[in-house]
Formats: structure tokens, C-alpha cells, sequence
């Protein structure tokens, strides 16, 4: 039967000194204070107390010795503790030596891994599937609003609370779409710390309901249909540059987003078949899409083929149909669309991006045309490939037939829309 030990207490172990010469029984010093169930106080010469636990390790059965830490600064209680979780890990055949080791390779991991390494990885991964446009701005958004406060902390230690406060900074700013937009990138980066092991739970799960309320979705400008003659005619009466003039009736005729429209190249055209291609990278849209989806196809009616006719005396001779003042090789600017109806006094009433929400009303409207094939012809996405192509592929004839009906009613509206294309003198 073992012999029994009786435990320490912090007094004795407090005043405990190295030994060096036998007691007055002649026994040698006890420079060793045992506190049972494996765990010592060892003195060393030097004046130390060091806590030691021995134990004998699973499978082989080899004696083995770890260390605790150096009395005080790991007090008996502590020592205790310790040795309690060393005798759980030996319940289950586990070493604690290696246990240790483990722990302390992961402690360094977790320290080495900020949030800012594992975002960064996070990136990579990601990035083939981006287009270089999403890219940038999901880089900006971890620059400006989570690097700041979150970048340099192990991703490990990042908690809820943390989060929300970063989050609630971005608010501050008067900002609505962008907290969650960086909220659900920090999801992002969190479930991909837990993928390596480097967190258990992810901090961002449920914070969604605790940001600001969106407010109403406000929808681009665009006048009412019975404002559509005044609107027409003051265009037609703007006397600017003949490029941003021509830039803005096509945008009229044909209600495509503007930066698919201010890029456009005359290669584009196909005034035999009565097309414009819009090459699928220039396309709102996945990036699957961008790279391997078909080109939107816009059926030029009469008006705008008078009017691109017009406007290649004019551009034909650079790539672009709408050089820019400075450098032909660039487009003119969103601004100096927009600019148009500022001068012509639709400021705040009317921009080009509301165009297709003006065509998308006055077509639905008409009641003379099935939805689905509006909305084709307004390029607005379907997730599912399969129907993307269908959709793509068919209602070709009816397409034309929008588009020739949409100029009609802009003629008949304002009274001719096409006009010749005159240069300022």
C-alpha cells in the first residue's frame, strides 16, 4: 500500500529552504516537498521552487516529469490545478507532456495568425473567382473600415463584442449597406479561422440583427411618364458636346447601364443585322458570366441606327463611340451624362441609370409585351446558367420588336428624337 502523503500548505511552502546538510536525525535534506498524487515542490541551490509532476506515460509506461512554473508566481492552488488536468489527459491515455506541446504550437499559431493574415488568405482563395473590379473594393473595404482596429489582433481572440464595435464605427459614417457588407466579409475571414483550427465559433454569427435598420430602398431618378415630352425635347434642344448628347439619346433608345453604354466600341456593332453585342465583360454580372457568358444583345431600331450613323461622322474613326475630350482612348465620364439633365433642369428628377427604371415602367405598362422578355432585354441576371442561356437564346424577334416600339413612342413623344448631330462652333 502506498505510503500516504500529507499535503502542503502555502506556509510550509513558503518558508521551505534548500538543504544541504542532514537533519537531526541524519536523514539527508529534503530539498522536495511532495503534495501527493505526483506533484512536488523541488528546491534548487540557487533559492528556486519549481512545481514538478511526475507520471508515467501511456503506452510505455516510462517515467516522465513536466513542470509547472516556479512558487509563487504559480501558487499551490495553481500547481493543483494543473496537476488535475494532467491526471484528466492520463484518464484518457493521453500524455500530458505532448498535450502541452500541442498546446503551446497552437498558442503560437493562433498568436502568428491576425485577423489580417487569415483575411488575406481568406482573399486568395477567393480570388480567381472575382473580377478584378469586386476584388479592389473588397480590399479597400478591409483597408479602411476592419485592418484599422482588427488587423493586428489573432483572429483567435476576437470576440463578438469586438466585432460589433468595429461594425457600429462604419454606422457612425451615416452608413447603411456598407456595415453589413463588411460584417458578412468578417464572417467570411472568422469561418475560415475555424476551418484552421484557429476558433471554435464564429464572433459574427447572429450580429446582423443588431445593426441600424436600412432605410427605405431609394430607387434612381426618373421622371413620370406625362414629364417624358418636356424631358425629350429639352434634350433634343441641348446644344453641348455632340458626343455626350449622342451618348445620352442612346442611352434613351436603348435604357443600357451607363458604363456598359460610355465604354462601347464600334467593333460592337453589326448594323447588317441590326445589333449591338455587348461583350459579356463589360456586363453587370458574375464572373463566370464576365468570362465564359454570351454577349448582350441589343436590337437597334431605326432611330438609333439614324442616330449611330450620325455620330460616325463624328467618332468613327476612334475605337471608342464616346472618346473623352483629353484622351480619345478613354470614355467621357458617368458625370457628364448626368450633367445633361442638371443643365436642362432635371437635376435630382432624372439620371441616365434611371432610364431603365423610366423603360422598365412605361414597357410593363404598355401591357404589350410578356415580362420575362423585358426583363431579358434589360440584361437583368438569372442565377441559374441553364435559364440564363435560355433566356439568352430565344426571343430574339420579340427583343426587336420592343426596341423598335420604344423609339416609336420616344419619337411620338417628343416629336422626333433623332436629329442631325451638329458641331459647337
Amino acid at each position: 500500500m502506498p505510503k500516504r502523503v500529507k499535503p502542503l500548505d502555502d506556509l510550509k511552502c513558503r518558508n521551505a529552504r534548500y538543504g544541504t546538510e542532514p537533519d537531526e536525525n541524519g536523514e539527508p535534506p529534503k530539498n522536495e516537498l511532495r503534495d501527493g498524487y505526483g506533484l512536488s515542490l523541488k528546491l534548487t541551490p540557487g533559492g528556486s521552487k519549481m512545481w514538478r509532476f511526475a507520471y508515467k506515460r501511456p503506452g510505455s509506461r516510462k517515467e516522465n516529469t513536466i513542470s509547472f512554473g516556479a512558487y509563487p508566481t504559480v501558487s499551490l492552488a495553481m500547481a493543483r490545478e494543473e496537476r488535475e488536468k494532467a491526471r484528466k489527459l492520463l484518464a484518457q491515455d493521453l500524455d500530458p507532456a505532448v498535450a502541452r506541446t500541442a498546446d503551446r504550437a497552437k498558442q503560437a499559431n493562433q498568436a502568428e495568425n491576425t485577423f489580417r493574415v487569415v483575411a488575406e488568405q481568406w482573399i486568395e482563395t477567393h480570388k480567381p473567382t472575382w473580377s478584378p473590379g469586386y476584388l479592389k473594393k473588397t480590399q479597400q473595404l478591409f483597408a479602411r473600415d476592419l485592418y484599422p482596429a482588427l488587423g493586428a489582433l489573432p483572429v483567435a481572440g476576437i470576440t463578438s463584442g469586438m466585432l460589433l464595435r468595429t461594425i457600429r464605427k462604419i454606422e457612425e459614417r451615416g452608413a447603411y449597406e456598407m456595415p453589413r457588407r463588411a460584417l458578412v466579409a468578417a464572417g467570411e475571414v472568422c469561418r475560415q479561422a475555424i476551418g484552421m483550427d484557429l476558433l471554435e465559433n464564429d464572433p459574427s454569427a447572429g450580429l446582423v440583427g443588431l445593426l441600424k435598420a436600412r432605410p427605405p430602398v431609394k430607387h434612381y431618378a426618373h421622371v413620370k411618364a406625362a414629364q417624358l415630352p418636356n424631358l425629350l425635347k429639352r434634350i433634343d434642344a441641348y446644344t453641348g458636346r455632340p458626343e455626350t448628347i449622342a451618348a445620352v439619346k442612346l442611352a434613351v433608345l436603348t435604357f443600357i447601364r451607363g458604363g456598359e453604354l460610355r465604354f462601347a466600341e464600334w467593333s460592337e456593332f453589326d448594323f447588317e443585322l441590326r445589333e449591338w453585342h455587348v461583350p459579356p465583360g463589360r456586363m453587370k454580372g458574375s464572373v463566370w458570366s464576365k468570362l465564359d457568358g454570351e454577349p448582350h444583345i441589343v436590337p437597334l431600331a431605326r432611330q438609333t441606327i439614324a442616330l449611330l450613323e450620325d455620330l460616325r461622322q463624328h467618332t468613327g474613326r476612334y475605337r471608342l463611340l464616346f472618346p473623352g475630350m483629353v484622351d480619345p482612348n478613354r470614355p467621357l465620364t458617368g458625370e457628364a451624362m448626368n450633367k445633361v439633365f442638371h443643365v436642362i433642369g432635371f437635376k435630382g428628377q432624372q439620371t441616365v441609370h434611371g432610364l431603365r427604371g423610366l423603360a422598365t415602367t412605361l414597357l410593363n405598362e404598355s401591357r404589350l409585351f410578356d415580362k420575362d422578355i423585358i426583363d431579358a432585354q434589360l440584361a437583368h441576371k438569372l442565377k441559374d446558367r441553364v435559364q440564363a442561356a435560355y433566356n439568352h437564346a430565344t426571343y430574339m424577334a420579340e427583343r426587336a420588336r420592343i426596341m423598335q416600339w420604344w423609339a416609336d413612342n420616344i419619337d411620338q413623344k417628343s416629336g422626333a428624337n433623332v436629329v442631325p448631330l451638329a458641331r459647337e462652333a
